[in-house]
This record gives C-alpha cells, sequence and structure tokens, in this order.
C-alpha cells in the first residue's frame, strides 16, 4: 500500500503542477458546453423524423404516399413503448404503429408533430388513428451534454495516461522504478486511480458550473451517473495504459491514441443520433466504451433509467475495464 500511495501522490503532484493541462481541461468542456447551449438554443429541425413500428416494407403498401414524402426519415422500432417514449421526450416527431389497425402517435406539444400530422391527413386521408402524448421537450443542449462529458473524459483519459507513460519510459524513469519493489500492477493502478480521481473532479466541477446557469435536464439518481461515468473512465483509461504498455516512441503512441480516439467521437452518438444509419455501422459502435457510456448517461438524464435498465451498459464497461487493465500489466515493459 505504501508503494501504491507513492505513486499515486507523486503522478498527483505532477498534474496538479501542470497549470496549461489543468487549465485547459477544465475550460475546454466549459466552452463547448456554453457555446452549443447558445448556438443550438433554437428549437428548428431541417429533417423530420419518424418512427415506425411494423416495418417499412409495411408502411410502404399502407401508406405509399406518406412514406414517398421528401425530407422525413423513417426510422424502424421493434419496441413500441420505447418508440412512443421517444415521441414523448421530442426525440421523434411522430410514431406510426402499422402492425396492425393503422395508428399515428404525435406529442400535443410538438410542432413538428402538428405538422407531420398534416402531411398524413392530407396523403392518406385519415385511414390512421391518432393518439396524443404528452411529455416535456429535451433540449438539444441536455442531449448533448453526456456527449460533450464522455468526449472531454475519453481525450483526458487516453492522452493524458498513454503519453505520460511513453515519456516516462523514454527519459529513463521507469527505468530506474523497476530497480525499486515497485511491481508493474502496483504502477498501473497507481496511474488509473490517480487519472480517475482527477477526471472525476473535473467533470464534477464542470457539470455543476455549467448546471448553476443552463439547469440540465436531469431524471434518473446521481448515484447512478456516478457510478456509470466511474466506470466509463476506469475503462477508458486502460485502454491507455495498455497502449502506453510497451510504446517507447511518442509519435507511434499519438498515431495508435488517435486510431481510437477518432472513431469512437464519431461513431459513439456523441455528437449526432445514429438511429437510420445501417445497421453494420450501429454494431460497430457497439464495440467502442464510448458509446455504452454515453447510452447510458443519457437514458439516467432524459429517462430517468434505473441501475438495473443500465446493467447492459455497466457489466460491458465493467469487464472491458478488468480485460484491458489485466492485459497492460501482463505485457507491460519497464524499459
Amino acid at each position: 500500500m505504501k508503494k501504491f500511495l507513492a505513486v499515486l501522490h507523486a503522478r498527483n503532484m505532477e498534474f496538479l503542477r501542470d497549470r496549461s493541462a489543468l487549465t485547459w481541461n477544465l475550460a475546454m468542456p466549459f466552452l463547448l458546453v456554453i457555446g452549443l447551449a447558445f448556438t443550438f438554443s433554437g428549437s428548428n429541425k431541417e429533417l423530420y423524423k419518424i418512427g415506425v413500428v411494423g416495418g417499412i416494407e409495411t408502411l410502404t403498401r399502407v401508406a405509399p404516399a406518406l412514406q414517398s414524402t421528401r425530407h422525413i426519415l423513417f426510422v424502424p422500432y421493434d419496441s413500441l413503448a420505447t418508440a412512443i417514449d421517444k415521441v414523448k421526450h421530442h426525440q421523434m416527431d411522430m410514431l406510426i404503429d402499422v402492425s396492425g389497425t393503422p395508428r399515428y402517435w404525435i406529442n400535443a406539444s410538438s410542432p413538428n408533430g402538428y405538422l407531420l400530422e398534416r402531411i398524413v391527413w392530407g396523403t392518406e386521408g385519415k385511414q390512421f388513428q391518432r393518439q396524443a402524448v404528452e411529455g416535456a421537450e429535451i433540449r438539444y443542449v441536455d442531449w448533448f451534454l453526456p456527449g460533450i462529458l464522455g468526449m472531454n473524459m475519453m481525450f483526458s483519459c487516453l492522452f493524458g495516461v498513454g503519453f505520460v507513460i511513453v515519456r516516462y519510459r523514454k527519459n529513463g524513469f521507469l527505468k530506474r522504478l523497476k530497480a525499486t519493489p515497485l511491481g508493474a500492477f502496483h504502477f498501473l493502478f497507481a496511474q488509473l486511480i490517480s487519472r480517475l480521481l482527477l477526471i472525476m473532479v473535473i467533470t464534477t466541477v464542470v457539470y455543476s458550473g455549467c448546471n448553476l446557469f443552463i439547469d440540465f435536464n436531469m431524471q434518473g439518481s446521481y448515484w447512478t451517473l456516478l457510478l456509470v461515468t466511474t466506470l466509463g473512465a476506469t475503462c477508458m483509461i486502460s485502454i491507455g495504459l495498455l497502449i502506453a504498455a510497451r510504446t517507447a516512441s511518442e509519435e507511434f503512441a499519438g498515431g495508435i491514441l488517435n486510431a481510437v480516439t477518432w472513431p469512437m467521437m464519431l461513431l459513439s452518438g456523441a455528437w449526432f443520433s445514429l438511429e437510420g444509419t445501417h445497421a453494420w455501422v450501429q454494431q460497430l459502435a457497439q464495440i467502442f466504451p464510448l458509446t455504452h457510456l454515453i447510452a447510458a448517461t443519457r437514458a439516467i438524464m432524459a429517462e430517468g433509467a434505473t441501475l438495473s435498465q443500465v446493467m447492459p451498459q455497466v457489466w460491458v464497461l465493467a469487464g472491458m475495464s478488468a480485460v484491458f487493465l489485466a492485459l497492460g500489466a501482463l505485457v507491460f515493459k519497464w524499459e
């Protein structure tokens, strides 16, 4: 424990004394959240989204004129309850069920739903049964917040850990540590805990500070949110440790880290929803820990998901963390 605490304290002090890195980690997510809150404060959308239960092919047969209408994206759903919940929170403009008697749902307070209802009446008469739901609108900034915080955690975890260990190895610091009783697992675990503590403190400060004037939507439990974010940060730190386990070149490490971060950033759902994309894209996104982190945090914040409802993401993040950390300790090289 003394060896672990000594390395933990040294790494914490090294980060805190690097004022430029500390300032950037605090300022960047603040600026992104504030900028997007003002930039996307309006409610205008360029594309209508209609959820379809029962299959797009069935909709084409039942309502060909509606299905061929331009500027409407039809998103298939298997679960009627999930699709209705999307309409409640203004995440879907309309829902159409063609699995039985044709029906459609709109949110009574949604302007897009009102316009789409007129389109349905104009293209297909009144063959659909109307259903109305009520629910509060989720602002774009509320939807985007988990993605902003998740990306900030990803970059800080991967680059903050990966480059540090590569620099340690390059300047001979790890070679000197090899002569001490410190083991590879103790060293890596101390790096993980140090970075995890700093990330969680910074993320909490950023969320709390922005929440003072934006008042984010929070439907679920903060304790569940804390557990999920802690596991997500642990998983991404473990990836950084694994990448840096045997690398001695900062250029090579930078290339590997960029090769990992860019696909995660583009396909994790941080910037845009993956609904309506190709099935293989959605399946590929499931291999990234950031995808599970963002999906779970959005469900907790926007839909009030409980711990039992986000357990699939919890188990995935915990399993990935254990595997990556074990592999990093196994292949770790001091010199």
